[in-house]
């Protein structure tokens, strides 16, 4: 990690981590919660696998669409998501690359431990990040996140 570069987001919150495994790797659950609202995920492809495509397209407000292209580049069953968009499906490079992102799910008793770390290429990425008000919209997406699992998956 080289700090400068990256930007971290950390809670506990008290949800299973095997549901939030869930939520981040079943198309049906993400698009209930990925993007901050008033924001929408419309359209979710996962292919599960180290190389495998991960990809949503994001409504805005505005009702423009942004579609997002990436691949798996790690994967611990119910513990660790590492996905990237600087490469495509089979390690391929993408054209416009922004995130390498590593999500944590680690159980604390009947709770969560849950990090993400997302990592740019420089410093003004990082910084173009941080005032699309990273934290905020992360915080966001978790929340949904936990309402969502709270509300249909216990």
């Amino acid at each position: 990690m080289i700090p400068e570069l990256d930007l971290v987001f950390e809670r506990v919150v008290d949800v299973p981590s095997e549901m939030m495994w869930k939520c981040w790797t079943e198309p049906t659950y993400l698009v209930h919660w990925f993007t901050p609202a008033p924001w929408k995920t419309i359209d979710c492809k996962i292919d599960l696998r180290p190389g495998g495509l991960f990809h949503t397209t994001m409504l805005s407000p505005e009702g423009q669409q942004f579609p997002m292209n990436g691949c798996y580049l790690e994967i611990v069953k119910e513990r660790k998501l590492v996905w990237t968009d600087a490469l495509v499906v089979d390690y391929r490079p993408s054209e416009n690359p922004f995130i390498t992102a590593s999500i944590t799910f680690e159980p604390v008793g009947n709770a969560t431990s849950y990090i993400a770390k997302v990592l740019h290429k420089d410093i003004e990425t990082r910084k173009k990040h941080e005032a699309m008000e990273f934290h905020k919209g992360w915080g966001i997406a978790l929340d949904q996140m936990v309402d969502y699992i709270k509300k249909t998956m216990l």
